[in-house]
This record gives C-alpha cells, structure tokens and sequence, in this order.
C-alpha cells in the first residue's frame, strides 16, 4: 500500500468523524432540552428514610471486647492480616513499608517506630496503644484519628478485628493481657 492509499483512508476517516460532529451539533439546534420548574412526579418519602427500603444485613450485636478477645483466634487473624501486608511488615524488626512495622505494637506510644514518618494525628494521639484503642482504630482509621494517612477504610466486622488483635498478640514479645470479661 503507498501513501497515497494511506492518505485516502485517513482522509475517509477524518471526514467521517467531522461528518457525526456536524450531525451532533445539527441535532443540538434543532432539539432545545427544557429544565422542569417542578418535579413532573411527586414521590413521598417519610423523614425518617436514612436506610435503604430494601432488606439489609441485620445490623451487628454488639459484644463487649473482652467476649470477643476470649474467643478470638490468631489463625483467623493472620488470614485476615494478609489484606494489611501491602503497607505494613509484622516480623520482628521487620522493616517499614508505606506503614510502620507493627511487630509488638499493643502497649507501644504512637508514632514510635524508628525511621517512619508519621502524621500528626497519630503522633498526638497521646495515649498508648492498647487493645481497645487498636480495636476503635482498626474499625474506623480516619474517625479515631482524623487526619491519618493510612487509607484504609476499617475493619468493620468485631470479630475480626478480635481475631486480628489476637495475632498481633502473637506478634509481640511480651504482649499486654486482653480485658478481662
């Protein structure tokens, strides 16, 4: 195929495209779209409407952390920590990632790992990690501490995050007991 040929296909293409945007812009002069002042129909909706009309997952009982805690397992916890390894490490001495190493954080102040940069908002929380401020953290990161950088949305299931506090338990040397029932 020489140039020639070449040049009359981009031509038929070019044109063709001019072509549907001549149209489009014919069918805009022609059609005028009209705003309504008012809704055409009206659709009464009660004041107290914040849920979903359709059948929901029935919201979660709430179970002390302590009940939780007892009957957590490290095992569960460790399967669901895989959603974290792509920003932290959970060795010990483990190196930081996007987020710090998180090998024997229960009992730790915030913001204390060596050689990681963190916002402010964990550095003044100003309390230490304890396992229900790792509980209240780990459920909803940006609530606890507005203003963190870590992404992550929570885990929103209590008895997951119980399994995964129980595998941060075992990932630390000399762990703080859990709360007594």
């Amino acid at each position: 195929m020489d140039t020639y040929e070449l040049n009359k296909w981009a031509g038929a293409v070019l044109a063709a495209g001019l072509l549907l945007m001549v149209i489009s812009e014919i069918g805009n002069l022609v059609v005028h779209p009209k705003t309504l002042k008012e809704t055409a129909i009206a659709v009464a909706v009660p004041e107290e409407a914040g849920a979903p009309s359709s059948p929901a997952a029935p919201a979660e009982k709430a179970v002390p952390l302590p009940e939780l805690l007892a009957a957590a397992d490290a095992t569960r916890g460790a399967a669901i920590a895989k959603r974290c390894t792509s920003c932290h490490t959970f060795d010990k001495g483990g190196k930081n990632l996007v987020g710090p190493n998180l090998f024997a954080v229960a009992g730790r102040d915030p913001g204390k790992v060596a050689g990681f940069s963190y916002s402010s908002a964990i550095t003044g929380l100003g309390k230490p990690w304890s396992w229900e401020n790792l509980d209240a953290y780990l459920n909803d990161p940006k609530g606890f501490a507005p203003g963190t950088k870590m992404a992550f949305a929570g885990v929103k299931k209590s008895a997951e995050r119980a399994d995964l506090l129980a595998y941060l338990k075992q990932n630390h040397d000399s762990p703080p007991a859990f709360p007594a029932k």
